[in-house]
């Protein structure tokens, strides 16, 4: 411990935990990126929808709803 226990190897646990545990971590993490990208996919489909839609009926208020588009886009983006 001459440096205060910093840069040694977490071993506590270790023995008790099986082999598949880093597994279900990475599965996990994996997930996570996978499922945010398909939701702001989605996101970015049905706002464009949307906004395709009340373009027909509304021509004048496209700009202002393009909000919804970009910020599901920001989401799969920076994820």
């Amino acid at each position: 411990m001459a440096n205060g226990g910093f840069g040694e190897a977490v071993v506590a646990g270790y023995e008790e935990c099986p082999s598949w545990a880093p597994f279900l971590g990475f599965f996990g993490a994996a997930m996570c990126g996978i499922l945010a990208n398909f939701g702001a996919a989605w996101g970015t489909w049905k706002s464009g929808l949307g906004l395709c839609k009340m373009g027909i009926k509304h021509p004048g208020g496209i700009i202002k709803n393009l909000v919804a588009i970009i910020m599901a886009g920001g989401v799969g983006v920076f994820w």
